[in-house]
């Protein structure tokens, strides 16, 4: 069985939640490849199975939200690979009054096999979407997305989140190389979202 630092952990002043180990893609730099724990967390591989959503709040309800900046999914996988879960948490912490982030690989759409975008409306104020590319090929390279059109399918769920969503971000690990970065800030600008360069750990 799943423990409860597992599921629900804390770094710095936010309060994160690892739903799945599962992800499209295995990217070069991922920190799954050094080590199994992120804050508080227990060990984050997920062995006993994924949480149920009744599970996730019960763990929720038995913390103070108010003493985190924003409540995040993001654990050792990819969080849209478990939506359904993801949407009932997300629109009971909205009730709760949290501030709530999904980190994403941005293959949304691709994962669930329809526009995921319009279903963030009114339960996610934030979406920070890893790019770490600047072109098709690059990402590829980097990413080893499962998916053909993956790089054009994660642009595209930026945009639409725009529509949805108060606060899009593009964001980058440093290791790319300066140059990289720069071009990929400029795909940012160019689709009116924020961009955070993260530092590699």
């Amino acid at each position: 069985m799943i423990s409860d630092a597992q599921v629900v952990y804390t770094l710095g002043d936010n309060l994160y939640i690892n739903l799945t180990n599962r992800c499209p893609c295995n990217c070069a730099f991922c920190i799954r490849k050094e080590g199994d724990t992120v804050g508080d967390s227990d060990r984050l591989w997920l062995d006993g199975g994924e949480p149920t959503a009744a599970r996730v709040i019960e763990l929720l309800e038995q913390r103070d939200l108010g003493a985190h900046r924003q409540v995040v999914f993001c654990g050792y996988g990819e969080p849209t690979e478990a939506l359904d879960v993801l949407l009932e948490v997300a629109a009971w912490l909205k009730t709760r009054g949290a501030t709530v982030r999904i980190n994403t690989n941005g293959l949304a759409d691709l994962i669930n096999g329809r526009p995921v975008a319009p279903l963030l409306e009114g339960r996610v104020d934030i979406v920070s979407i890893s790019l770490n590319a600047s072109t098709p090929e690059r990402y590829d390279e980097i990413c080893h997305p499962r998916f053909t059109g993956a790089f054009e399918a994660l642009l595209t769920f930026a945009a639409d989140c725009k529509q949805y969503v108060p606060t899009v971000v593009f964001s980058v690990v440093d290791v790319i190389g300066a140059e990289e970065v720069e071009r990929c800030r400029a795909i940012a600008a160019r689709l009116g979202v924020d961009f955070r360069v993260r530092r590699a750990e």
